[in-house]
């Protein structure tokens, strides 16, 4: 078993690029290099869900016969505080979510997650451009996502199919 890594939410939190500044990419330098033994890895999105669960069981084969690295990512609540405040611009909060640590420590113990390396990346925002933005830091050869059969996905479009509609890489959905 390879192990897992936890950002501190310091290190979650990206800093927003000023779009007239002459280097936008200077505000993506804040943000931790990647361990290049997981480039060219599988991504995948896992909050613990049956959905999650059937996709992470995919990844880890997909990692295997690839003989890649599986990139575990744990997207945290994030809330807009024009929920509660009712004012504008809209500005996004962190919700406690020890959900990701609970994660970690089942996938760390879990059997099946020995055949391949693999970390568990926690992020918060929202899921697609998060599984997309790790995807792009590791430069993964691919998103593996669950897909979604709740009224939630129905009505606010589903993380897989808004993912696979803007995504650079390729996206596997599994049902």
């Amino acid at each position: 078993m390879a192990g897992h890594e936890f950002y501190d939410p310091a290190d979650r939190k990206r800093p927003v690029a000023d779009p007239t500044a002459a280097d936008a990419l200077a505000a993506e330098e804040s943000r931790p290099s990647c361990d290049p033994a997981f480039k060219h890895g599988v991504v995948v999105g896992f909050d613990g869900s049956t959905s999650s669960e059937r996709a992470l069981a995919y990844a880890i084969g997909m990692a295997h016969r690839s003989r890649a690295g599986l990139i575990i990512v744990h997207v945290a609540n994030r809330l807009p505080t024009t929920v509660w405040a009712g004012c504008e611009p809209p500005v996004f909060v962190d919700v406690p979510d020890h959900r990701t640590e609970v994660l970690g420590l089942e996938l760390a113990c879990a059997d099946y997650l020995a055949e391949v390396p693999w970390i568990l990346v926690e992020r918060g925002g929202d899921i697609c451009h998060e599984l997309e933005e790790v995807g792009r830091e590791y430069e993964a050869d691919a998103i593996v996502v669950g897909s979604t059969h709740g009224l939630v996905g129905r009505i606010f479009g589903s993380v897989a199919g808004r993912l696979a509609k803007r995504a650079k890489r390729p996206v596997v959905v599994i049902p």
